[in-house]
């Protein structure tokens, strides 16, 4: 469980897998550690991490990649209605999620299971929400983790009001002190809740990161069709930093977050990470992404898997072997296993629940409609269809 230190402050560029104006970037793709970078603006970015702790962040890597596959599976077996995969991001979210300290709040989008995971949160709890027995089970306030949002962007501005609102109860400006964290798409920058989150935010100075992952498509629309710029750079529009990372970088994931929530929860108000990396797999196990995208690109992103790279680092360094790979591989298959038990042990979803949480009391409409549906769904019981 990576916990590290990172130095205050954002890139002086990445490698050659860069995108045009560089990133930050600690883990190089075939497993070199470079130490630290200093940005254009005098900010050193490095980890200090133990042997254990590293070998901690590649078994995160590892066991939620596997959680994910288990859920792709379910779904195509029938067991789930959806699944949005996480498959090529788990650098920036188990990056980011361990970064937090306890104290933080998060507020996710439908696909952060890296971030929930490294929350200690149950990874049963979104099986049970796209499976459509729940609004997913785990205790918001308890963990520190928001409830997944399926409204693009909406939640950036439920992050920025409780930022707000932690600076309101004086729980920011030092370094003890609260902080919060929005996770979004690229896609989401054009929706409007994300700009008025932004202006927020902005004016005034509140305790949150915005961290961007920058998976190339906003589910077919790549992302020229998005911005013309780079999008950390939209930050400086709206008064505060933007920083870009390499998304499928683990460690600068964690050093660039870890100080970017230091600054929020001392008073210097926001930023926004864009993490560059790249979904593998489809949006939703809805999406056909072979219909927007090449297999030439797909594989030329393989070569920067997150996973690999710390694979490679460990190796390089001595920090593993065989033996623990292996290990990190069984563990994290009985895992699965035993969540795919969980999951067919799970009721049916009983499509009259979703008026359960329309409104707090109900209401003359609702019980109407609830009446409706439920005659309508009961004429079919029994007639084969």
């Amino acid at each position: 469980m990576a916990k590290g230190k990172a130095a205050a402050a954002p890139p002086s560029g990445g490698g050659s897998d860069a995108p045009a104006g560089g990133f930050v970037q600690l883990l190089t793709p075939d497993g070199e550690h470079v130490g630290s970078v200093t940005t254009a603006d005098g900010t050193t970015y490095s980890v200090d991490f133990t042997d254990e702790e590293y070998r901690g962040l590649y078994r995160d890597l590892v066991t939620v990649r596997r959680l994910d596959a288990e859920a792709t599976a379910l779904q195509r077996q029938g067991e789930l209605g959806l699944w949005a995969s996480l498959l090529g991001q788990e650098a920036a979210q188990v990056g980011s999620g361990r970064a937090l300290r306890t104290q933080d709040m998060a507020f996710p989008t439908y696909r952060e299971h890296g971030v929930l995971y490294c929350r200690g949160i149950d990874p049963i709890m979104p099986f049970g929400l796209f499976r459509g027995v729940d609004q997913g089970g785990w205790d918001a306030n308890e963990h520190k983790f928001n409830s997944y949002t399926i409204v693009i962007g909406s939640q950036t501005l439920h992050a920025t009001g409780y930022a707000m609102g932690v600076t309101m109860d004086g729980k920011t400006g030092s370094p003890d002190g609260e902080a919060v964290i929005a996770y979004f798409g690229d896609g989401a920058t054009s929706q409007g809740e994300v700009n008025e989150a932004f202006v927020w935010s902005g004016v005034f100075n509140a305790p949150i990161v915005f961290f961007c992952q920058n998976n190339q498509y906003a589910i077919s629309e790549p992302l020229e069709r998005q911005t013309r710029i780079p999008l950390y750079r939209r930050a400086a529009g709206y008064g505060f930093p933007g920083i870009r990372i390499d998304g499928n970088d683990v460690l600068a994931s964690y050093a660039v977050t870890r100080a970017a929530l230091d600054n929020a929860r001392n008073g210097q108000g926001p930023t926004l990470i864009e993490a560059y990396t790249y979904r593998m797999g489809a949006h939703t196990s809805s999406d056909d992404p072979t219909r927007y995208r090449i297999a030439s690109e797909v594989e030329s992103w393989k070569a920067k898997d997150p996973i690999a790279r710390v694979k490679a680092f460990l190796t390089k360094q001595k920090l593993a072997d065989d033996t623990f790979f292996g290990e990190v591989d069984e563990d994290a298959r009985k895992l699965a296993l035993d969540l795919r038990e969980r999951v067919l042990a799970m009721p049916d979803p009983q499509p009259v629940t979703m008026f359960d949480h329309v409104y707090p009391n109900g209401s003359p409409e609702l019980d109407e409609q609830r009446k409706a549906f439920t005659e309508y769904h009961a004429s079919f019981e029994g007639s084969g269809h």
